[in-house]
Formats: C-alpha cells, structure tokens, sequence
C-alpha cells in the first residue's frame, strides 16, 4: 500500500498561496478545530448557535472585520480574508455567515459609506465582537430585484421615519446595530426613488427582529426579520456616502467573495471526511476505499475541489492587486457553491446509511450549501451576469436603463 496524500498534497497548496496566509489559515483551523467543531452538529439539530459568544471569541482572534483598515479591524490582505472563512466554512456555513454578514456587510457598509462618526462608534465594538451587526436588504416580496424594495425612509424636520419589513436576515434577532436599506423621497435623475442606507440601533423604538424559525438549511445560525414602524432617526444615521444601490450592490459583492473562499472549505471538510470513512469502513473484508467505484467517486470530488480552490485564490489574488470585477466575482459564487454542493450530496453517498446522521459532515454541507445557492444572489441572477458580460445584452426582466 502506497502513502496517503490529502487532497491539498496533491494540489500542492504550499505553492498556490503564500506560506504566511497558509499559517494564518493554520491558526483559525487549530482555533475551530478545539473550540467549535465537536459541538456543531448538536448546534445544526438545535437549529441555533451561541452567536453572541462565539462572536467575541471570533473578535479575539481577529477574523471579524479582518480584511478592513483602521477602527479596531485588521487590514489583512482579501487572500488572508478568503481563507480565513475557508476555515470557517469547512466547520459549518452558518458560522461563515455570521462572520461575514458581521464583516462584510455591515461593516464594511459603515467602513465603505458611512460617516467618520459612524465609524468610529461602532467599528471598534463590531471587531471586537462586543457589538453585532445585520444588514437589511432582502425583503418578504422583494428578493432578486432590490430596486423593487418597499420599505421608505420620509424627512420629519431633520429626522428620518423608516417603515417596512426586511427578511431572511442572519443576525438580527441577536444584533446591536442593523444596516437597513430604504426608498427616499429623493429621485434621481430619471424620477426614481433614491436608495439611501440607515445604521439603525436595534433598541430604537418601532424596531422588532423576530426569529425564522422552522429552518431545513443554515440551522446553526440565527436568521430573522427587521419590522420597522415608525421608527424615528437623526440625519446622522443616515450614511453619509452612500445614494442609489451601488452601495448595497457593492456590500453584497464583498461578501459574494467571502462566500467564492467559503464554500472550498464545506468541500474540502467533505471529501476529507469521506476518504477517511472509506478507509476504514470494511465492506467484504476489504475497506471502502480499496474499490474502483469508491475511487472514481473520491477522484471526481478532488478535481472538482482543486477547479473551486484554484479560481477562489485567482479571484483573491486579482482582489489583492488590480481589483476584482462584479461577474468575476458572480463567476466564482456561481462555479465554487454549485460545485461545492455536488460534492457533498455526492461524497454524502460513501457513507452509506451512516451518511444521514449528523456524525458525518457531508450531508449537513450539501444541505447548507442549498442556501449559499440562494443568498446574496441567486444561482440565476449570477447566471445572468456572466451572460450580460458575455453577450452585452441585459435579459433580467423589467429592466430599465
């Protein structure tokens, strides 16, 4: 029998990123590794996560908000950023997500848009994981199409009064601070409403953020609402920077590229997780692995596992340097998380009957990663991105402009 290689050996990993990004991801992994892992699979059947907690703890160890300058965050480079949620996704998506909504969008909406005042009042606290943050956007009938949002921010005097609903939003029932997204009265040129963003404290009163429950996918993380009735805020609130949907679109952006680096995380953990079921699962006196068909299965997963990593640490390369584009990053989110998802339900196979227990990582990613699919944008919507870049022609419906 010859010496076992990982899936990163083989690729060689060492010489597609540098050696200080490979040791910081080192140190999130030992972190996750002693402090999270064993207990994630109760937190998944539980359908809850101790995100308060562990945001601290996240805060300690430098990953919230690491990819932004100043105010308390770390300044590190996108390619450590990727990596870092890489790690964090190889335990769960949920905990991912909590990072980088914390992160990538609200912070780095008050980072990226937002007044020196705001900065300074929650930044800090965000990165040290003392406060929690949300991002309002997504609505109950508006998800694709945000120009299509109805929540409304009207001038009272010099105060704002913000009505509407926002939903499927990680974080909220248990943040300190919400970004929130709203119509103005303001038009822009072609007599639309102008889209102007809020940082809106959670104890403000007419603001409620009741919890989704019943969830299938994503059950280690806290998702809920932001319901906002009359809810009265100073113009400072407002962030200053940000007029028209470039600013949420930019957020989302952000993110997506956490997500490109997340999802090779869930793969990786999967196909590490079924070649060391294979090996010492005994079937006819001889393990798992030893069969042909086992091996076509494992070897599959490993290309598809070094295409994700190859394209996620190019995006993260070209971030570093010359600046990645929106359809390089809609390349990557549509590429890494529907390849990731096959290759959980399909190592989810190796394990047999084994494999629908919460023992076993692969089907928890695969059903996770369902919801990856979905969020900060849909599979279609990037689709159709790439296809606009490639053909020049917009097909999303009602377009206008």
């Amino acid at each position: 029998m010859s010496k076992t290689m990982t899936p990163d050996e083989i690729l060689a990993i060492d010489s597609v990123f540098e050696k200080e990004d490979l040791e910081w991801a080192g140190i999130v992994r030992k972190w996750l590794d002693e402090n999270v892992r064993e207990k994630i699979g109760d937190w998944y059947l539980e359908g809850t996560i101790p995100a308060r907690e562990l945001a601290e703890q996240l805060g300690e160890l430098g990953v919230l908000g690491m990819h932004l300058e100043g105010y308390g965050c770390g300044g590190a480079t996108a390619t450590q950023y990727g990596l870092a949620c890489r790690e964090l996704e190889a335990i769960d998506s949920g905990l991912r997500s909590l990072v980088s909504v914390q992160g990538s969008l609200a912070m780095f909406a008050i980072h990226n848009w937002g007044s020196e005042e705001q900065k300074e009042e929650w930044l800090p606290q965000m990165a040290a994981g003392k406060k929690l943050g949300c991002f309002g956007l997504t609505e109950p009938d508006v998800g694709s199409d945000p120009a299509g949002m109805k929540t409304r921010a009207t001038k009272d005097g010099s105060d704002w009064i913000l009505n509407g609903a926002k939903m499927w939003i990680t974080n909220s029932p248990v943040s300190d601070v919400c970004v929130v997204w709203a119509k103005t009265e303001e038009e822009d040129e072609k007599g639309r409403p102008v889209v102007r963003g809020f940082v809106v404290p959670t104890d403000t009163p007419g603001v409620e953020v009741p919890e989704v429950k019943r969830k299938l996918s994503l059950r280690a993380s806290i998702t809920g609402e932001i319901v906002l009735d009359n809810v009265r805020l100073p113009e400072s609130a407002m962030l200053p920077k940000a007029k028209g949907l470039k600013g949420p679109l930019s957020c989302l952006s952000e993110a997506r590229y956490g997500i490109v680096f997340g999802v090779t995380g869930a793969a990786r953990d999967s196909l590490l997780s079924a070649l060391e079921y294979t090996g010492t699962r005994i079937q006819f006196n001889r393990p798992l692995s030893s069969f042909q068909i086992t091996q076509q299965k494992l070897a599959k997963a490993f290309g598809q596992y070094s295409s994700i990593t190859l394209l996620a640490a190019h995006l993260g390369k070209l971030k570093d340097t010359v600046g990645v584009r929106p359809e390089q990053i809609s390349l990557g989110k549509m590429v890494n998380v529907d390849t990731a998802m096959n290759i959980a339900r399909d190592l989810r196979a190796t394990f047999g009957g084994s494999g629908i227990t919460s023992e076993y990582s692969p089907l928890r990613h695969a059903i996770n990663l369902e919801t990856v699919l979905t969020y900060e944008g849909t599979h279609e919507v990037h689709q159709l991105t790439l296809g606009r870049a490639m053909t020049g022609i917009n097909a999303f419906a009602n377009y206008e402009g």
